[in-house]
């Protein structure tokens, strides 16, 4: 990808757009453009084909995938733009349901739909443009954990796995329940009280797994990020899955890539393993926090709502991904 984008590296140089406060250097959630001393924009994307069969509920959960890239850098939704592709002999009427589980999601988030495109398609997808904006004194970056700080999840994972089993049609009704759950909740909660107990970093959960987006945080901080996985830590049913060897096309591609900064201590079975590069859709909140308020904002999560979790610390290290079981 790197090499793909390149031509727009040499076009658009950070040192020239001094307002493009994050996108143009280093990686982050969405793009944020500031306004003036007090106000930015934020600017991001995000669709893909359906991942559960209930059309309402993929597009709840698709729009809620794509406002969570605002909530993950401190932001509040604004508006949002449809983005639709849609085959020709498929009933319109799912298309329908899917425009309404995406609205009201958006509705929900405190934001309005304000228009979108559509083109045809062999396969459904659906996703959203949103445009938000947040408080330049209150951008969170992936970038800013500090060694010592706690690493808490706002949303257990597994969806990827989950997903799949659904697909395969060998998903427990429970299960699938839980994820579209999961999936379809807003991360708006978590991360206003990511600004509330001053969360010095943070980002999303989604397709590059959990390995993938805690490596981007700890490369842009300078720190080893340590991880300790356990039961609390995945959705219902996804150990029994994973044991069977039911994972998504996307975990062979992030376990291929990240694996080089990967290191484990003590045991962790293949199939614990590749949970690390299951890919997530609408995923929780990474935030890396000061170890005197872990407690709290822990507490008040929980108490919102969120299946949050204490997942590991930040200590000194060059930037790698160090993971141990703690069962």
């Amino acid at each position: 990808m790197a090499q793909v984008l390149r031509p727009l590296n040499e076009i658009y140089r950070g040192s020239d757009y001094p307002e493009v406060l994050v996108g143009l250097s280093e990686p982050d959630d969405a793009a944020v453009y500031q306004l003036d001393a007090a106000r930015a924009i934020i600017s991001t994307t995000d669709f893909f084909p359906p991942v559960v069969d209930d059309p309402y509920d993929f597009g709840a959960i698709a729009a809620a995938n794509a406002l969570s890239d605002v909530y993950a850098m401190g932001g509040e939704p604004l508006m949002a733009i449809n983005l639709v592709a849609y085959p020709e002999d498929l009933d319109k009427g799912i298309l329908s349901e899917i425009l309404r589980g995406g609205a009201e999601k958006v509705k929900e988030a405190g934001a309005v739909i304000a228009g979108g495109h559509s083109i045809t398609d062999a396969e459904p997808k659906y996703g959203l443009s949103i445009t938000g904006e947040v408080k330049t004194s209150d951008i969170i970056r992936k970038s800013g954990a500090l060694v010592g700080d706690a690493l808490i999840l706002s949303k257990r994972i597994g969806t990827g796995v989950i997903t799949t089993a659904l697909k395969r049609d060998i998903a427990d009704p429970q299960h699938v329940a839980a994820a579209v759950a999961s999936m379809s909740r807003l991360n708006r909660a978590a991360s206003r009280l990511a600004q509330r107990h001053d969360v010095h970093a943070m980002t999303d959960i989604t397709g590059f797994g959990l390995v993938g987006h805690a490596l981007e945080m700890a490369k842009l901080s300078g720190f080893d990020f340590r991880l300790n996985m356990s039961a609390n830590a995945l959705l219902p049913g996804t150990i029994e899955y994973a044991r069977k060897g039911v994972f998504p096309g996307g975990m062979e591609r992030n376990r291929e890539y990240y694996s080089q900064w990967l290191r484990v201590e003590g045991e962790l079975a293949q199939h614990e393993r590749d949970l690390l590069f299951d890919p997530q859709t609408s995923g929780g909140l990474l935030m890396s926090v000061a170890a005197d308020r872990a407690d709290a904002l822990l507490a008040d999560l929980q108490e919102s709502g969120e299946d949050a979790f204490v997942l590991g610390e930040v200590s000194h290290g060059p930037g790698n991904i160090i993971v141990a079981s703690s069962d």
